[in-house]
This record gives structure tokens, C-alpha cells and sequence, in this order.
């Protein structure tokens, strides 16, 4: 079976160690052709964009003084077809401008320079979190979240920053509140992300912490007020209505989303039918994190849980998000072989496997048959990985409602 086979390298050293350098090498070298990609090198001189060249024009917009223009599409995309000579891409911007000023700094670089030290430090940081998480079972957590570690790498996502910032949360909480406060404050540059690891913290009355991040997210609101005007938070809002309208209507690559809400649209329910979808799931995955603390299982499975179904709440999730499902299969671990069966852990982490390879296999497809260009309203493709969380979802409420162990005999202390 799968978690037979993935579960024995943390009793070989030398196979995991082996395990660990193959799959470091093979994102090393992602890393490196995707620079040359972005820095349009050689035959790439006419790529599409992509994510993180969307990230380099708004690093430029804030010292050009105009940043709240990027949150109208319009404007936005004429923006995009200026930096790159007429190419543009579907790339509206709802980012709050937290992480506008976040990204300010890589302006002074050119394209493929700053997306390899944004990715670098980025996957840097994400990587020692989940090895200080994972301890020997890393080798194991990295080969489960590798398709979605190179999908993070092939767009210039911030999927390893948001993963490293709840896997902070995760590793200060019983300990450092502040630390964990700050590293859920900072979160508010995707704070969809964030409202499992609240409501944990709230159920569990951890109010120094919840203090804390409170505080950072006022403060940087603050700061970015006076920074960039009041009228950029009206030019947020109208920017997250604007979206939500072409979420409706299917604007979006929808086959790499991994919500609910792209896997009811994509098999045929209405936009109103496949909203309400999306929030039972939502609901069901802030009950998992509350069944998570009720039932008794350890600290760092209740953890786990947390954020695993971080990226199950808003309808606007991509696989890129799914470096946060590793953190949350590296708390579980330990305790994982005693609440679920071989053959179940199995299922979990072939799902996983399945929601992060999923949208880079069908990109890969679509682009092969008919070309970088193409027209997804021409080509029909499910959104699977929406499925394969759903399924998770029900397996991890199903091993929570089942009688456990007490706390006490399970492994009950973080790393």
C-alpha cells in the first residue's frame, strides 16, 4: 500500500536521506528553469504571464505612486499589456495591500531576478518549517506535497509563505503566543486562509496570541493607510466585488482551483447552487477544527486538522495553496496510524497527491493538444482536485467522530 511503503523511509535513514536529496534536487532545478522562463530567456522571450509577473508589476505600482489603479481589472490589464509588450493573462488583483507592500522591495529588480529570490526565500522558509514539523517523516511529507511544491514554483505563488506562516502558528502555540499571534497577524495577505487557525485559537481561549495578531493586522492596516490613502480600501472592496462576479461566471481557470465551489460549477450546478455547496463544506471544515479539539486528540492532530482544512473554506483556492495541506499531514503523522487504517491513510495521501498534480497535468495536457493559447470555454475540464479535498474532508470528520484514544496516550507534545 501507499502509507506502507511511504511510511517505512522513516525507519531507513539512508532511503529517506535519499528520498530528501532527490526531491530537493528536482525543486532546485524547477527553480532554475522556471528563472530563465520568467526572465524571458532564449525561446521564452515571448511567454504568457504568469502569477508572479502580475506580483512584479504591483511591486513597481507602489512606488509609481498608483496602486490603487491595479485593483480595477481594466486598468490592470492594460498595465500587464504595457510590461509585457501586449501579452496579457486573466489576473485580477485582490490582494490587501499588506502584501502590495510586501512585494514593493522586489521593483528594484528585474522580473527573473526577483521571482528567484521571492521563490527562493519563500520555499527556503517553508521548507524548514515543515522539517521542523515533519522530523523524520519529512522525506515522506515532502514526496506527498512535491506536485504541489512544483506547481507553487511554476507560477511564483505565495503558497510557501502562507504554508510557513500557519506552520509558525502551529509550532509557537503551546509556547510563544506572540510568536504565533504574529505569524497569524501576518496572514492577513490571504486571510481566507486564516480562519481555521482563528477559530482554533478562539476554541482553545488562546487570547494572548489572538491579541497579538489582532494588533499586527490594525497596525499594518494602519500603516498602509497612511502609505497608500484611505481610498485603497475602497479600491479592495470594489476589487473583491468585481471578482466574485467573474467567479460566477466561470472567468477563472477553474480546473486548477481545489474548492468546492469549481468542482460543483465545473460538474454543472448553478453558480447560486455551487456557492451554497461551498459553504456547507466550509462549515464542515470549521467542524472538524472544533471536533478536532473536542474529541480529545492530541495537540499537534488538532493542529493538523486545522490546517488541512484551511484551503476547504473560500471558494477561491488554488493548488498553490496546497503547500498548507503538507504542514497540516506533518502534524498528523504521528498520530495518524492510530485513528486511521492503513488502507485509509492510503486513500489521504493519494488524495493529496491527486488535488496537487491534477492542474499541472491538465495544463500540461490542454497545452500540448492545443496550444499555450487556448480557450478554456472550448475545452471542458473538471475541476477534480475540488473533489478530492471534499472526500478528504469526509475522512477526516469520519476519524474524529470515531471513539479515540485519550489524550494522554497519544503522542501529545509538538516538535
Amino acid at each position: 500500500m501507499l502509507a506502507e511503503t511511504l511510511e517505512q523511509l522513516q525507519f531507513a535513514p539512508h532511503k529517506r536521506t535519499l528520498y530528501v536529496r532527490f526531491v530537493l534536487a528536482a525543486l532546485g532545478a524547477v527553480v532554475l528553469v522556471k528563472t530563465f522562463w520568467f526572465a524571458r530567456w532564449g525561446a521564452w522571450q515571448g511567454r504568457e504571464l504568469a502569477d508572479f509577473d502580475a506580483f512584479h508589476i504591483i511591486a513597481q505600482r507602489v512606488w509609481l505612486g498608483d496602486l490603487d489603479q491595479v485593483y480595477r481589472f481594466e486598468t490592470f490589464v492594460k498595465m500587464q499589456a504595457e510590461a509585457a509588450g501586449g501579452t496579457t493573462s486573466f489576473m485580477p488583483w485582490t490582494y490587501p495591500p499588506q502584501f502590495d507592500l510586501l512585494l514593493a522591495p522586489l521593483a528594484f529588480l528585474p522580473v527573473g531576478v526577483a521571482y528567484l529570490v521571492f521563490t527562493a526565500v519563500t520555499l527556503a522558509l517553508y521548507l524548514a518549517t515543515l522539517r521542523r514539523i515533519a522530523g523524520d517523516n519529512f522525506a515522506q511529507a515532502l514526496v506527498i506535497v512535491f506536485p504541489a511544491l512544483a506547481i507553487t514554483i511554476g507560477c511564483g505563488q505565495n503558497g510557501f509563505l502562507t504554508g510557513a506562516l500557519i506552520g509558525l502558528v502551529c509550532l509557537n502555540i503551546e509556547r510563544r503566543q506572540v510568536l504565533a499571534g504574529l505569524a497569524l497577524g501576518a496572514m492577513v495577505i490571504k486571510p481566507h486562509l486564516a480562519i481555521a487557525a482563528g477559530l482554533y485559537l478562539l476554541i482553545t481561549r488562546r487570547w494572548i496570541a489572538i491579541a497579538t495578531a489582532a494588533m499586527m493586522v490594525l497596525a499594518s492596516s494602519l500603516l498602509c493607510t497612511l502609505l497608500f490613502g484611505l481610498q485603497i480600501w475602497s479600491a479592495l472592496l470594489g476589487s473583491i466585488r468585481e471578482s466574485a462576479g467573474y467567479l460566477e461566471q466561470g472567468f477563472y481557470p477553474l480546473f486548477r482551483m481545489i474548492s468546492s465551489y469549481a468542482a460543483l460549477y465545473m460538474a454543472g450546478v448553478p453558480a447560486a447552487g455551487a456557492f451554497w455547496g461551498q459553504a456547507i463544506v466550509a462549515a464542515l471544515a470549521l467542524c472538524a477544527v472544533a471536533l478536532g479539539v473536542a474529541r480529545a486528540v492530541s495537540p499537534a492532530f488538532a493542529l493538523g486538522v486545522t490546517a488541512t482544512v484551511s484551503v476547504m473554506i473560500s471558494p477561491y483556492a488554488y493548488d498553490y495553496d496546497l503547500p498548507m495541506v503538507g504542514i497540516g499531514l506533518a502534524l498528523m503523522f504521528p498520530d495518524l496510524a492510530k485513528v486511521a487504517s492503513a488502507r485509509e491513510r492510503s486513500v489521504i495521501y493519494g488524495l493529496v497527491l491527486l488535488a496537487g498534480a491534477y492542474g499541472l497535468l491538465q495544463s500540461a495536457r490542454l497545452a500540448a493538444q492545443y496550444g499555450q493559447k487556448v480557450d478554456l470555454d472550448q475545452h471542458f475540464a473538471p475541476a477534480i482536485a475540488g473533489l478530492a479535498l471534499m472526500v478528504l474532508l469526509a475522512m477526516l470528520l469520519r476519524m474524529l467522530c470515531r471513539k479515540t484514544r485519550s489524550a494522554d496516550a497519544m503522542s501529545p507534545a509538538l516538535p
